[in-house]
């Protein structure tokens, strides 16, 4: 038994849960957002609350009922209030800055700048140019977008330079130590 899977989802005011045969769509204030299930799950609204069930006994049927539970709550939380992430950049010459809602330009270091796009309804915005946020309905394109940027320009390891999540601890190597004594001539 899924432990997950049996907990019910209740539905906000101003949240609409549709349910058809094969797909389960959530309307809200952030947006509209649906997800296909599986045959082995079955879905039902009753009483203000979403029921997620087994409806067809396989051996992974519980790990797809507790899935579904999970992907209907994160929309469900998705259109109501929306996910964000935070990344913040960090270096000498590191900056970004806001071309439009869904566009960044950023100076990271290298011979260039570099543009990036959000998906659709995903927004960045840069607070200062150091600081971008990612904000969106849809938790799997906020972590995706998230993941991009920070893949220009990983932290590194000595300096701990480069774009990391806000609250991202990077643990950092000590450098070349050289040998003692090393360097003059008749030691």
């Amino acid at each position: 038994m899924s432990r997950v899977g049996k907990t019910p989802i209740e539905i906000p005011a101003g949240i609409t849960v549709e349910v058809s045969e094969s797909k389960v769509v959530v309307k809200g204030p952030k947006g509209e957002l649906s997800q296909d299930i599986r045959h082995e799950v079955q879905v039902d609204v009753k009483e203000g609350q979403v029921l997620v069930s087994v409806n067809k006994e396989t051996k992974k049927a519980p790990a797809f009922w507790g899935l579904t539970r999970a992907l209907i709550a994160n929309m469900i939380k998705g259109v109501s209030e929306g996910f964000e992430k935070k990344l913040e950049l960090v270096g000498v010459g590191y900056r970004a800055k806001q071309v439009s809602n869904d566009t960044i330009e950023m100076t990271l270091g290298f011979s260039h700048s570099i543009k990036f796009k959000a998906p659709e309804s995903v927004e960045l915005k840069v607070e200062d140019e150091k600081n971008i946020t990612v904000t969106g309905p849809n938790k799997q394109l906020v972590g995706l977008a998230a993941a991009n940027i920070r893949k220009f320009r990983k932290p590194e390891p000595y300096k701990g330079k480069g774009v990391r999540y806000k609250d991202e601890v990077v643990r950092k190597k000590p450098g070349k130590a050289g040998k003692v004594g090393a360097g003059g001539a008749g030691a």
